[in-house]
């Protein structure tokens, strides 16, 4: 079902389900999304749903009808296009879309074990020993203080595969998750869930983001070319592990992707 996002200012005012042939939108009290504003006309603007499909038209309003800011007289709506109407926003919004654009984005760019031009087993252990010998934060007790010589890649492999270890790191962190920022898949979300999460693309530039009790890693796995590293915040990460912050910006295979804890 698609449904209409009413907001002013990015503060969201109300959602209507589009579960009706015809839906008009206009300051009179009698349109089924009613903006009660100078700027907008009494009928001001159309909306027709045919079968899978939604048609925006223009009802001769004196102020126009913009589509991501262009100047329409009938528009066939897809799933994130912003309507403008007077000073407020309507986001089509089309839950079929929206659910196959995720699915698609998560065969994209995460990259599953055993995956055709994927990384090695033995690349993404690597990855991870570089997470466990990755320095703790400036104010985590003195317990969690190891050197880099006392953290073995057979101890950083252990805390993967461990499940009772996974699911303690796991319990002691808040939850995160990952905003795609730029291209086809723009506003798409991936939630950090696993201990291990391998994404990117193969040939192109892999990385893993890793879930420990000190915090969210991401760590560079394998890439095209040498020296291909993934950037957060502009800046190449390098070959070792970097610990992630919320709203940090990540860079991987052209894609910018937002890093948020909940």
């Amino acid at each position: 079902m698609a449904r209409l996002m009413l907001s002013l200012d990015g503060q969201i005012l109300a959602e209507y389900n589009m579960n009706k042939e015809r839906y008009t939108i206009g300051r009179l009290p009698d349109n089924d999304v009613r903006i009660d504003n100078p700027a907008v006309s009494g009928h001001h603007a159309l909306v027709i749903n045919i079968l899978n499909d939604s048609f925006l038209e223009d009802l001769n309003s004196t102020n126009g009808t913009y589509v991501n800011g262009k100047l329409i007289k009938k528009h066939a709506l897809q799933h994130g296009d912003v309507i403008t109407i007077g000073h407020h926003q309507l986001r089509f919004v089309d839950e079929q879309a929206e659910e196959a654009g995720a699915d698609e984005f998560e065969k994209t760019m995460i990259i599953r074990p055993g995956m055709t031009g994927g990384p090695s087993e033995q690349q993404v252990n690597e990855a991870v020993a570089q997470v466990a010998a990755a320095p703790m934060p400036a104010n985590a007790p003195e317990s969690m203080h190891a050197s880099t010589a006392q953290v073995s890649e057979n101890t950083a492999q252990a805390a993967v595969i461990s499940p009772s270890a996974a699911t303690a790191e796991r319990k002691a962190l808040p939850l995160a998750k990952l905003q795609v920022l730029s291209g086809a898949f723009a506003g798409k979300e991936l939630s950090l869930t696993k201990a291990l999460t391998t994404l990117g693309r193969p040939g192109v530039q892999v990385a893993a983001i890793t879930r420990r009790a000190e915090g969210y890693f991401v760590v560079h796995v394998d890439s095209g070319q040498t020296g291909n590293y993934p950037i957060v915040n502009g800046k190449p990460i390098g070959p070792q592990a970097r610990k992630l912050d919320d709203n940090d910006v990540i860079e991987l295979a052209g894609v910018k992707m937002g890093f948020f804890t909940n």
